[in-house]
């Protein structure tokens, strides 16, 4: 059972071949992987600056749903002014009626702000990258899998 030179030179180059082989994949593997990195950490970031976003123009809603409260309110004691001015025996005039009627309706522009910048708060918070969380577990679950065509 002697081998000869041939033999063992193919055998050899097999051998070479099969470490050559080996080295493309674990590389295809690894830039794969990187790239899989990277897409993860983009989507991330979309994410996050979508949530940011809406957590932004909720704060900016509730600012200006502050300020018409607070003229509102304004409005309403200038208006309680001239009411308990027109309580004093003095002829009978009725212009606070306009003051509560801009009091009333700057109420109402306060809480409908107050309200829409409540639900952006809630549908931002916690700007988490739920998604790319997501999909980077669906993407352990397929490295994970003995069978990865079928888990996705």
């Amino acid at each position: 059972m002697a081998i000869s030179t041939e033999e063992m030179r193919a055998r050899q180059e097999g051998v070479q071949a099969s470490t050559q082989n080996i080295a493309q994949a674990i590389q295809e593997v690894s830039d794969r992987a990187q790239i899989l990195v990277r897409e993860e950490i983009e989507l991330a970031k979309a994410e996050i600056t979508e949530k940011v976003t809406v957590l932004i123009r909720g704060a900016v809603i509730g600012i200006v749903a502050g300020v018409f409260a607070l003229v509102g309110l304004l409005f309403l004691l200038h208006g309680f002014a001239w009411l308990s001015y027109y309580l004093l025996p003095v002829p009978d005039q009725t212009v606070f009626w306009g003051f509560f009627l801009v009091a009333g309706v700057l109420f109402i522009l306060g809480g409908l702000g107050g309200f829409l910048a409540a639900r952006a708060f809630k549908r931002g918070s916690p700007p988490t990258p739920q998604l790319a969380i997501d999909e980077a577990k669906r993407i352990q679950e397929t490295v994970k899998s003995e069978h990865p065509e079928q888990t996705i």
